[in-house]
């Protein structure tokens, strides 16, 4: 029985035409050859199976091939060729620097170097995972690879070009390997199911792809998996259950229950999900990508980035269409940050119920918060402003001539309710103009909104002027009203238990400037933080009480001179007792009699 190979070594590529999703790199290298302008070190990275120690390998074949094609490619039927696909070739030298990352390594491959090929044109040595490499070895690495002799070509190859050190890079000609796309891998990875006549669903082979993140090797072994879990038969079902990934039809259903706020529902879909063995984690995770697949299909011109199998992207595009995007907006927000504190959690299947019941009256406290009108938004002013309009003149007729009377102040708001003015006019003698003519004295109407009345346009403008605090003019600035004023707003931040804040203004002394502008004057640099945390409720209460919006304040420090206190000195027994002998001069007499000496 032959021995079994995995897929990832026995299709790997031959030649440059066979690689997958890295055409902008074998074009590159085909014409370089073709052009005779090949580099003496290349550095290949990039993420790890995308091709890159393969891409070394066909070049070092390709350089060496005794009937290149027009193209550039190998003919794969040479000596060359032929020794090369054998494992025999002298003219290639493959090192593996995760283990062999010493000087001594390096050195022994230097040696090597001095030795010209014995049949071909060039000698190849292809170091892999060079980012491995001590920084001893890569010193002892640098000269060798900057002036190499003519038939000498290195390819290096790593997945962390950052680790590498400068001056191998700038030796080096770059090229950087990207991931394979999906729609590449389905297709390459079909081509083999063709070959080993393997009977695959197309929506099995996109999740195959998708699980790989764009790394051919890991997408044929997974499939080696799956044809050996399956028997040769690769479905959409047994792939999930082989991939431990949950069925997307699971998340459809889950956002139904969530628009209709079915609760119950919802509780009841996610219990049978984890009875089937999916943690809370992959399902919110699963959770949020659907979220952000659904989001994406919101817009024609973003349909481009939805990677989800083709039989399910028709339900993205229709279910999106029916979908809130502010309820998408705040889900994501929801499902981002119960996926940070599902690892903090201790109940975890608590937690994802939480999560579930916030996401099923999600719809309802987005309406709440919009309200009848829309959505609030922030004024752009303290207070609303009314607009005035400018009265219009009152023309009164006295012996026949019209005479301008001055015009009335325009009103502090505008007013819902007309009042026409009119007096009693004296009767002409003659009829006079039709402007001129007289009118009867009648009570003034008044003219009001349907749907009740409103009172004299005096009442109505007293009601106007207290509702928006208008006033004829801003207070004056005096030292007892200002303190009057502080006191009140004192006492509130007593009653909102702001007591240091509090204690702070009431100690504070105060200093007229001019008419809009005080000063605060404080001991210290700490009570002026504090009154300063205080500016805004302060400012707009000191505002409001005296009609003034350009009033101001600012604090000053004055700090008072300390009374240095003398240091207090340790004093000796003799010390003491010159000291106690001058109060008490009865001590000395008693020391004489009792015959006692200080020590």
């Amino acid at each position: 029985m032959d021995k079994f190979i995995v897929s990832a070594r026995k299709y790997r590529p031959q030649n440059f035409s066979t690689v997958v999703g890295q055409s902008h790199i074998t074009t590159t290298l085909k014409n370089a050859i073709n052009n005779n302008q090949l580099a003496h070190a290349f550095l290949f990275c990039g993420p790890r199976g995308v091709g890159k120690t393969t891409c070394a390998r066909i070049l070092a074949k390709t350089i060496n091939c005794e009937n290149k094609t027009g193209e550039g490619e190998a003919c794969n039927t040479c000596n060359s060729c032929v020794s090369f696909d054998n494992g025999s070739s002298m003219n290639i030298h493959e090192l593996d620097a995760a283990s062999n990352n010493s000087v001594d390594d390096i050195r022994s491959l230097v040696e090597q170097v001095r030795f010209a090929p014995q049949a071909g044109d060039y000698k190849v040595y292809i170091v892999d995972e060079v980012h491995m490499l001590s920084a001893a070895a890569f010193n002892a690495f640098l000269k060798t690879l900057e002036e190499p002799p003519p038939y000498a070509i290195f390819i290096l190859a790593t997945t962390e070009k950052h680790k590498i050190l400068p001056t191998i890079l700038s030796r080096c000609q770059i090229f950087d390997f990207k991931r394979i796309t999906t729609n590449d891998t389905v297709e390459h990875i079909q081509e083999i199911c063709d070959k080993e006549e393997i009977t695959a669903e197309k929506t099995a082979l996109h999740i195959i792809a998708q699980k790989s993140e764009g790394c051919m090797r890991d997408a044929l072994s997974i499939l080696d998996k799956i044809v050996s879990f399956t028997g040769g038969k690769i479905t959409y079902t047994n792939t999930l259950e082989h991939l431990n990934i949950l069925d997307e039809d699971y998340y459809f259903s889950m956002l139904d229950h969530m628009r209709k706020q079915q609760l119950s529902d919802a509780l009841l879909l996610f219990d049978t999900i984890n009875q089937k063995g999916f943690e809370g984690d992959t399902f919110l995770e699963g959770f949020t990508e659907f979220v952000r697949n659904l989001l994406v299909s919101k817009e024609p011109k973003a349909a481009i980035l939805l990677d989800v199998a083709e039989d399910f992207k028709q339900k993205y595009l229709q279910v999106s269409l029916d979908t809130d995007t502010a309820w998408m907006l705040s889900a994501l927000n929801l499902l981002t940050d119960s996926n940070i504190g599902y690892k903090q959690a201790r109940n975890k299947k608590l937690f994802v119920e939480m999560t579930l019941i916030k996401l099923s009256y999600l719809q309802q406290a987005l309406e709440i918060s919009a309200g009848d009108g829309g959505i609030s938004k922030k004024k752009l002013t303290d207070s609303a402003k009314p607009v005035a309009f400018k009265a219009l003149p009152i023309i009164r007729v006295k012996d026949d001539k019209p005479v301008p009377v001055a015009e009335h102040p325009a009103p502090k708001a505008a007013s819902l309710v007309i009042e026409e003015e009119r007096t009693e006019r004296p009767a002409p003698v003659s009829a006079p103009a039709p402007a001129q003519r007289q009118q009867p004295a009648t009570p003034a109407p008044t003219t009001t909104l349907p749907g009740g009345s409103m009172g004299t346009l005096g009442n109505i403008r007293a009601k106007l002027a207290e509702k928006n605090k208008v006033v004829s003019g801003p207070k004056p600035l005096l030292l007892e009203e200002l303190k009057s004023s502080l006191a009140v707003h004192i006492e509130k931040l007593f009653a909102e238990k702001n007591n240091l804040g509090a204690s702070t203004i009431k100690a504070a002394a105060l200093s007229i400037v001019d008419d809009n502008t005080f000063t605060i004057i404080v001991d210290n640099t700490l009570q002026q933080k504090i009154i300063e945390a205080e500016r805004s409720g302060l400012i707009h209460h000191l505002q409001d009480h005296f009609n003034n919006r350009i009033l101001k304040y600012s604090i000053i420090i004055d700090e008072k001179e300390r009374v240095e206190e003398p240091e207090a000195k340790t004093l000796n027994r003799k010390q003491q007792y010159a000291l106690m002998t001058e109060q008490y001069p009865l001590i000395k007499e008693l020391r004489e009699r009792l015959r006692l000496e200080v020590d």
